[in-house]
């Protein structure tokens, strides 16, 4: 398994379809993985820190972690099959239960849960990062910088 971290979340054009970038940390490759417009939103509202007025599907996921004792440990991001990803809920207590990726990484991003993934997932469906690859991140990051969860909205 090697650690990822979550670049942010974008729209694909032309299909208007969003995606989350992750970034390999102690690599060069990025895994793009296709989301839902709501679990882009969630992604967006942790990475900003944005508090909402009542909670949200994935900030109830992490009110029930902590009301039942426990503490999500990390996610992992075990297998891609025919383009569909599919992701573990580790617990502390040695739980385990099976999520999407994209629900498990809102929620990760809300604990501050490690996020991993299997090494043949990167070799499968992860990019390895072109030398100028760089400055296009930077204007991704600033993208992110500007862009609001509601801009997720259908």
């Amino acid at each position: 398994m090697r650690e990822v971290e979550v670049v942010g979340v974008r729209v694909e054009m032309p299909t208007n379809q969003p995606l989350v970038l992750l970034h390999e940390v102690a690599g060069s490759r990025y895994l793009p993985i296709w989301i839902g417009a709501v679990e882009a939103s969630a992604i967006a509202y942790a990475q900003q820190g944005a508090a909402t007025a009542r909670p949200l599907t994935h900030e109830l996921i992490e009110h029930l972690i902590e009301a039942m004792g426990d503490e999500l440990d990390e996610v992992r991001i075990t297998d891609v099959r025919d383009g569909v990803f599919y992701a573990t809920l580790v617990f502390a207590s040695g739980a385990e239960v099976e999520a999407r990726p994209s629900d498990s990484i809102a929620i990760a991003l809300r604990v501050g849960a490690q996020i991993l993934c299997a090494e043949d997932v990167l070799d499968e469906a992860g990019i390895p990062a072109a030398p100028d690859e760089d400055a296009e991140i930077e204007k991704f990051r600033e993208f992110l910088d500007e862009v609001q969860p509601e801009d997720f909205s259908e």
